[in-house]
This record gives structure tokens, C-alpha cells and sequence, in this order.
């Protein structure tokens, strides 16, 4: 039996606003903020696990790829096709990490504040 179940995965930033908007139009749903929370943002993901976004003061994107740090986690985000996916994510704001392998079923962007997510495709699609 478990111990307890995810309540949600948290990712800290510079403003919890922009970085919800841009994961909303990413994944979908729309982000909601507690009145008596400030510093936090809440984007629950249809069809997923909710995501929340937490100000973080001298916010530092992790270093990726880096043999001096690691990424600590991301995301894996499924979509139907590389090449259109990659469009969207660079126009909503991502910037590429690694792309340059195209016969991969995965490539590599950062969010706009700089953490790691990789777009996937089902190799059954």
C-alpha cells in the first residue's frame, strides 16, 4: 500500500504567472491562483497531473547539459508529431537543447525560464 498519492509537481520560477501560461498552452487547462497565495500558481493538465508553480527569489535555471550539475528532473510531454510539435513549443516561447539527432523518438527544449522537457512521440503513432 502506498504512502501517500502526488498531489501535484512543482516547478519554481521567476513569475508562477508566465511560466503556468505557457505550460496552459502547452498541455492545457488554465492556471488558478489562491487569493492568499501570491507566489503560487496551480495549472491542472487535463487528462494529467497537475502542475503548480512557485516563485522562487534568484531563480537559476539548471544547467543542461552540464558534467558540473544536473537537470535534478523533467518533464516528457507527448505529442503526435516531432517536427509539428517543435513549432509550437519554439513559438510559445521553448528554446532547443538538443534536436539534432531527428531519427530519435524524443528531442530536448527548455521552458521559457530555462527547465529541460522533452517532446515524445508514441513510436506506435
Amino acid at each position: 500500500m502506498a504512502v501517500a498519492r502526488l498531489r501535484a509537481v512543482v516547478l519554481d520560477c521567476p513569475d508562477p504567472r508566465a511560466l503556468a501560461e505557457f505550460y496552459a498552452a502547452l498541455l492545457g487547462g488554465t492556471p488558478t491562483r489562491n487569493p492568499d497565495e501570491d507566489d503560487w500558481i496551480d495549472l491542472e493538465v487535463p487528462g494529467g497531473h497537475p502542475l503548480a508553480f512557485q516563485e522562487a527569489p534568484g531563480y537559476v535555471p539548471p544547467p543542461w547539459p552540464s558534467p558540473h550539475g544536473a537537470q535534478q528532473f523533467h518533464l516528457d510531454v507527448t505529442v503526435d508529431d516531432l517536427d509539428a510539435g517543435e513549432k509550437q513549443v519554439l513559438t510559445l516561447g521553448a528554446t532547443v537543447l538538443d534536436n539534432e539527432d531527428r531519427t530519435r523518438a524524443w528531442r530536448v527544449y527548455a521552458d521559457p525560464v530555462g527547465h529541460p522537457f522533452c517532446l515524445c512521440v508514441d513510436e506506435g503513432v
